[in-house]
């Protein structure tokens, strides 16, 4: 039976992919003042961006379904919050890396079609940041799902001004309301109706600007990467009630269930992150070799089944065999009748060690 110690590991494992890019800073942009100028995705600053906040060049008012309340990020206990920036690569399909409430969505997206119809301008800026034409978008943001965000997530968000988009990259607070894809990608920012792409990346320091929020820690900050193919169904987090909901993609709710199949952890464990101090979990250690004088009962080819004395394994065409290889000992239809008591396997001890440490060594 595996220990939940080894499941919540090869969760981790997962979800995380075994990829951790610790950078000194990203394609940053941001906001230069304090009144929210919008900067480039080239500039070495990243914009904090509290969940409840706009932020820069709003494109619209906002869609979100406003929280009960703003929940601090997660931060284990023990861990104060680091100076060094640590970006954490998360598949897009991760179960928990997304949140919400059973039957209820965290965007209004019929509004938010209508409030970018409504602007032809930032209707038109707003498609051309997320790849379609203008005649696109009311589709475009239907087959987007509505979720939260479990985690402080960096994204290039676009600001609107001068009847354009301009990126800028951007921390967005857990518990911000997004709309994603198939593939688990940040689209839409229902705050302030941005447009957002992958966080980019790039050598260099950066530097965080805005409103730190209770629990932000520059090390624990999720960048999602796409899902390995487009889904039917995202394994959303229940804030509720800490179960599992499968929201299908495009819907807002009306079709949430209990998954079939739910993940071998709780909603609420500490799995996108690993945690500080967290000791490694050391492989299986390698069978020593055996004793000489026994019996090499596992390394003996037995009859039929020859090997040459490099360690190798058999081909896996037979015939190869039966070409001759000098040292191979003969077959039993080929032993002489007048030496029945003529033993073929002592012959081979000598290659059976070969054999057994070719494969211990």
């Amino acid at each position: 039976m595996r220990s939940p110690r080894r499941i919540r590991r090869t969760a981790l494992a997962a979800l995380s992919a075994g990829v951790l890019l610790a950078v000194a800073g990203c394609a940053e942009g941001g906001d230069r003042t304090a009144k929210g100028t919008t900067g480039t995705a080239e500039a070495k600053d990243v914009l904090l961006q509290p969940l409840a906040s706009p932020g820069p060049g709003p494109f619209t008012a906002s869609t979100a379904r406003a929280p009960a309340s703003p929940a601090p990020s997660a931060t284990p206990d023990s861990a104060p919050p680091s100076a060094t920036r640590t970006v954490h690569r998360v598949s897009g399909a991760a179960p928990g890396l997304y949140s919400g409430s059973r039957s209820v969505a965290a965007c209004d997206v019929e509004r938010q079609t209508r409030l970018l119809a409504d602007d032809k301008d930032k209707g038109r800026a707003f498609a051309e940041a997320s790849d379609i034409e203008a005649v696109q978008i009311p589709g475009y943001l239907e087959s987007l799902t509505p979720v939260v965000l479990s985690v402080d997530t960096q994204v290039t968000n676009h600001g609107y001004g001068g009847a354009s988009a301009t990126a800028f990259q951007a921390v967005l607070q857990a518990g911000t309301a997004v709309l994603v894809d198939g593939r688990g990608m940040p689209r839409v920012r229902c705050a302030c109706g941005n447009p957002l792409k992958p966080a980019g990346t790039a050598d260099g320091k950066a530097a965080h600007r805005g409103e730190r929020w209770p629990g932000y820690d520059p090390a624990r900050v999720a960048a999602v990467d796409p899902g390995p193919r487009a889904a039917t169904s995202l394994i959303i987090a229940d804030t509720d009630d800490n179960t599992w909901i499968q929201r299908t993609v495009g819907d807002s709710g009306g079709r949430d269930r209990t998954p079939d199949d739910p993940p071998p952890f709780e909603p609420d464990a500490e799995l996108l992150f690993p945690s500080p101090g967290r000791p490694t979990e050391s492989a299986p250690p390698e069978p020593t070799p055996s004793d000489p004088s026994a019996p090499r009962e596992p390394t003996d080819p037995g009859p039929g089944e020859p090997s040459d004395d490099s360690g190798d394994p058999p081909p896996g065409d037979p015939w190869e065999f039966e070409e001759g290889v000098p040292d191979v000992a003969p077959e039993p239809t080929q032993v002489l009748p007048a030496e029945p008591d003529e033993p073929a396997a002592p012959d081979e001890e000598p290659m059976e060690a070969g054999l057994g440490d070719g494969f211990t060594g």
